[in-house]
């Protein structure tokens, strides 16, 4: 009988650790921001310390951390609210097996070739004047206006060379600010972004940094920046700089990323449990494998 019952003990501590991984899954496949990830590790940190206060007896410690971690969640909740509100619906519908699909909803831009050929020649010309210039390019995903601490003002215009030469002159208004794009339309210019705090070359300026800084916050996107001093290019992506680099080399980014769909990041893994596999440390681990194999 005591070998039945730390029998029973032990499934339920594993029934138990699987329903708050799962409730952990459910939470980061709300949204890709690096924000969410970052709130929910911090979220369960708390929630692991003020488990173990409790069980020692800690009882300010585990006071403080009851009302903290109260704050945390209503935090949370005011912060994405629209992700929350759109599981609330799905809930409602009976429609949260989608949550869990191996398919992922979001699609893959695509760009025409002429609209490359268009991006592509306005930075040659920018470059080649020495006109800087900061242009956020959205890869899978709309990015919502709340990402930005300035969403600047709304365009909705098909992207042109002309309009993007035009937009950066010194002498318009919105020339300092970041240009928003979205496959062929330019969504909004004089987009204020964050600033990384990553160390980095003194050299860059705030273009570079601003580049580098909502590249790390949103992995659904990457920044061409050109360089106002220098006229170099250079393209920021996943929080990093790669500077400087030609037009061929840009042409060849745009391609891969928009001419054809982008393949799985995970050999063997369902795509939408990749945030879930990065967060416990699996990642390099399936990575590693997978080229084994090859």
């Amino acid at each position: 009988m005591p070998w039945l019952s730390i029998n029973s003990v032990v499934i339920w501590l594993i029934v138990d650790a699987l329903f708050v991984l799962l409730l952990v899954y459910l939470i980061l496949a709300l949204s890709s921001d690096r924000r969410t990830l970052l709130m929910v590790r911090g979220f369960i940190i708390l929630l692991i310390v003020n488990i173990l206060s409790n069980r020692l007896g800690l009882q300010l410690l585990s006071f403080v951390l009851d009302k903290l971690l109260v704050g945390a969640a209503l935090a949370m909740a005011v912060i994405f609210q629209s992700e929350l509100r759109r599981f609330l619906e799905q809930l409602g519908r009976g429609d949260v097996l989608s949550l869990l699909s191996p398919v992922r909803s979001r699609r893959a831009y695509t760009i025409a070739p002429s609209v490359i050929d268009e991006l592509v020649e306005a930075v040659v010309e920018l470059s080649q004047n020495r006109t800087g210039a900061l242009l956020i390019v959205e890869t899978s995903e709309p990015i919502e206006e709340r990402d930005f601490p300035v969403p600047g003002v709304r365009i909705n215009a098909e992207l042109s060379k002309e309009l993007l030469q035009t937009i950066f002159q010194t002498s318009t208004l919105l020339h300092d600010g970041a240009v928003w794009l979205r496959e062929d339309r330019v969504i909004a210019a004089g987009v204020i972004l964050p600033l990384s705090d990553r160390a980095a070359s003194r050299e860059i300026g705030t273009r570079h940094r601003a580049a580098m800084g909502i590249t790390d916050r949103i992995r659904a996107c990457f920044c061409i920046v050109v360089s106002e001093e220098t006229g170099s290019i250079a393209i920021a992506e996943n929080g990093n700089l790669d500077r400087p680099i030609t037009s061929a080399r840009l042409r060849e980014i745009l391609e891969e990323k928009f001419a054809s769909p982008a393949p799985t990041t995970l050999v063997g893994t369902v795509p939408r449990f990749d945030k879930l596999w990065k967060w416990v440390g699996l990642g390099k681990i399936l990575k590693r494998k997978s080229s084994l194999k090859k």
